[in-house]
């Protein structure tokens, strides 16, 4: 109970704190969430939840903050004036928002040891799946097996998201938006890379990128033994790429990855996941019942799940590689 306690007293210091920066500028308060992300996985890392650590420090430290920062960058600061309010949206949002609400009354207390969860869903998973899945990863076997259909509905819903953000981003200039593939970069509109005279840090990063690289591998292929996963592993690629674009500017990115490359990558990791539960059709099983893919359970298992968890890493990475790269190319409006 005292790490909720500290965790309920570090969320309240951290509001305390966003409300002071109301007297700063905005680039402060973003900052400083930043800060408090990294404060969260350190939190996450004591109480044993090293994975959901992995992905706040990846995510919410780095990727999330920066990509802030990009919009304000790219933001006036006039707002465009609005003649009329959607009510009919507004009333949606409401409703919504209230339902959700009254379908959590239901719900057991936070922390309830007597939750149903605690006595039939965790005790039978903590039981069976050391056996019947073999891997020693708790997270990754009831992730990638066990909810395995709701993990590839994840890995939809990020895929759909970036296919959002490109259609939004990227539409026609004529039609009065610039299409942010086809114009020069903004390197090339200031004259040269952002950070081409830092010399410390172009150095030090080129040392740092490819243990950045190098410890994605690690998470993604050692995330059946460790925490870790595909989706871990995804961001802390993406963060590395974004790393790289920060300090080398987005012409070199897009020399290294092509946009229409991460484009690809994007649906593939989609369709590897979704072929590997077509092979378990095909090979007399069920839909991503694993062990139809070997002669030893276990064995089609492990196979199961690293195929699987890499299309979850190739997509993530990459919708988080894509989704910077179309602010990056962006300008002012």
């Amino acid at each position: 109970m005292s790490n909720f306690v500290d965790i309920a007293l570090l969320a309240f210091l951290a509001l305390v704190a966003l409300a002071v920066t109301r007297t700063l500028n905005l680039f402060a308060t973003v900052a400083l969430t930043g800060i408090y992300s990294l404060l969260m996985a350190s939190i996450f890392t004591t109480l044993d939840a090293v994975d959901v650590a992995f992905t706040e420090a990846a995510v919410g430290a780095g990727i999330s903050t920066v990509l802030f920062l990009a919009t304000m960058a790219l933001t006036t600061s006039h707002e465009k004036p609005h003649h009329h309010h959607n009510w009919a949206a507004i009333m949606a949002t409401l409703i919504t928002g209230s339902a959700l609400v009254y379908g959590t009354l239901d719900m057991p207390h936070f922390g309830d040891p007597q939750a149903p969860i605690h006595q039939h869903v965790a005790p039978h998973y903590i039981e069976i799946s050391p056996n019947e899945i073999g891997v020693p990863n708790m997270v990754t076997s009831v992730l990638a097996t066990y909810r395995g259909y709701d993990t590839l509905g994840e890995t939809a819903v990020i895929f759909t998201a970036c296919m959002a953000v490109l259609l939004l981003l990227q539409r026609d200039r004529r039609g009065g938006n610039r299409n942010v593939m086809a114009v020069p970069d903004a390197d090339q509109r200031r004259g040269g890379q952002s950070m081409q005279h830092a010399m410390i840090l172009r150095v030090f990063s080129k040392f740092f990128i490819p243990l950045i690289f190098l410890f994605g591998l690690y998470v993604q292929f050692h995330g059946d033994y460790g925490p870790g996963g595909g989706f871990q592993a995804g961001v802390i690629f993406a963060s590395g790429f974004i790393l790289y674009t920060l300090v080398f500017g987005l012409e070199k990115a897009r020399q290294v990855i092509p946009p229409r490359t991460l484009q690809a990558l994007v649906a593939f990791g989609l369709l590897l996941y979704a072929g590997t539960g077509i092979a378990t059709l095909v090979m007399g099983g069920q839909f991503l019942e694993y062990k139809a893919l070997a002669h030893e359970a276990t064995h089609g298992e492990h196979l199961g799940i690293l195929f699987i968890e890499l299309g979850v890493g190739i997509t993530v990475a990459a919708v988080m590689t894509t989704i910077f790269f179309t602010f990056a190319g962006r300008g002012r409006s």
